[in-house]
């Protein structure tokens, strides 16, 4: 059983932190939702050494990051461009893994409701 993950009302529908969508990502809009890709190859990451943890989309830039503290260490300040631009990504995919999680949740909350008037 995955961890659960939210309030009350995350809950009440059965939603756990790992679950994937259930729903049609194009639900709701009205252009087509482009599908998020990993820009950073399998052999890179594995040849850096990432660790699995940090094997996500933003991945390209840790790269470009630890090779960047590689070629100027120990003068590390030099990355801080790099480092930013890492940073920045994690947040804006916690961003959109949030969204993510928080539109599965009100459609499952829709299905219950309609699913209780019929």
């Amino acid at each position: 059983m995955g961890q659960i993950m939210g309030t009350l009302g995350t809950r009440n529908v059965g939603l756990q932190m790992n679950d994937q969508p259930t729903f049609d990502p194009h639900i709701g809009f009205d252009q087509e939702r482009k599908p998020r890709v990993m820009v950073a190859r399998e052999e890179d990451l594995i040849s850096a050494k990432i660790p699995h943890q940090n094997r996500d989309y933003c991945a390209h830039y840790l790269l470009d990051y630890q090779s960047c503290r590689y070629k100027n260490m120990p003068l590390l300040y030099k990355c801080a461009h790099e480092r930013h631009a890492y940073l920045t990504c994690e947040k804006d995919d916690y961003i959109i893994r949030m969204k993510e999680f928080e539109r599965e949740r009100r459609l499952r909350l829709r299905e219950k409701r309609l699913v209780g008037v019929a």
